[in-house]
């Protein structure tokens, strides 16, 4: 990188951080102005605690807050457990859906199908299916995230210049060579794609899913703090899910941005 593209990049991260600032303000001001406007009302007062001076209070006791700390662990490890379960059930069929046309046209309306179901309403099947309600939370992760992994890797399998391949075939390349030497470097960006978008199911399923009987995560302590009209700690909590899922969001696209694409074959 040279000296002026480098200082085109610092421009431009200054413009992301300024106008992201910015933004910030203003969410802030539309949910002090709304929340005023809402919870000042006698008939309302109770819910005071989700402004934004109380939510502010309430969140500096969390980050001292153990159990809070405890409960960040146990959500991270579910979607971790439970996308991991999805990629390695995922990424093999999307590179094989991808890859066999034929596969593609008898999967394409089960697939399809089955991804419009909602996550939620597979909640009975998995209390009914699994001894512990751990494993049904790693199922319903797994179910809701597995479909963008799916497809992503399949449109990132189409997108490979055919040319390559033909020239791989000349050269008597078979079908698993033309998989890991071609195929899959070429899908990388979109299987990176695949992983974020997949994150970002996972974390709306993650707090539903914890209402089903755990004793720790995310969704149990906001059920708790709804349970005991913590308000305050409530909105407190629902800041904090957003603020985790935007750093994991956040670092999926520096990988994608740092990835070293390249064609790896010969």
């Amino acid at each position: 990188m040279n000296e002026s593209e480098s200082v085109s990049v610092e421009k431009g991260l200054a413009y992301r951080i300024c106008y992201g600032f910015l933004g910030t303000v203003i969410f802030i001001f539309l949910w002090t102005l709304i929340g005023y406007l809402i919870f000042t009302k006698p008939e309302y007062k109770q819910f005071s605690g989700l402004l934004p001076l109380p939510t502010i209070k309430a969140f500096y006791s969390l980050i001292f807050d153990n159990d809070f700390w405890s409960s960040v662990y146990a959500s991270l490890r579910r979607v971790t457990v439970g996308i991991s379960i999805a990629f390695v059930m995922g990424l093999p069929l999307g590179l094989l859906i991808g890859f066999y046309k034929k596969l593609e046209l008898i999967t394409y309306t089960p697939v399809q199908f089955v991804r419009m179901i909602s996550p939620v309403s597979w909640m009975p099947v998995a209390l009914l299916v699994f001894r512990s309600f751990e494993s049904a939370i790693y199922f319903l992760i797994a179910i809701s995230t597995v479909w963008p992994i799916i497809l992503n890797t399949t449109h990132g399998v189409s997108r490979v210049n055919p040319q390559w391949i033909n020239m791989a075939r000349n050269q008597g390349a078979k079908n698993y060579q033309l998989l890991l030497k071609i195929i899959v470097p070429s899908s990388v960006p979109y299987i990176l794609t695949s992983l974020r978008l997949a994150l970002g199911v996972a974390w709306i399923v993650l707090v539903p899913a914890e209402f089903l009987g755990v004793s720790s995560g995310l969704g149990y302590i906001i059920n708790d703090a709804r349970d005991t009209m913590e308000y305050d700690r409530l909105m407190a909590i629902i800041i904090a899910i957003g603020i985790v899922g935007f750093i994991l969001d956040g670092s999926i696209q520096l990988i994608q941005k740092s990835f070293p694409f390249k064609r790896t074959w010969n």
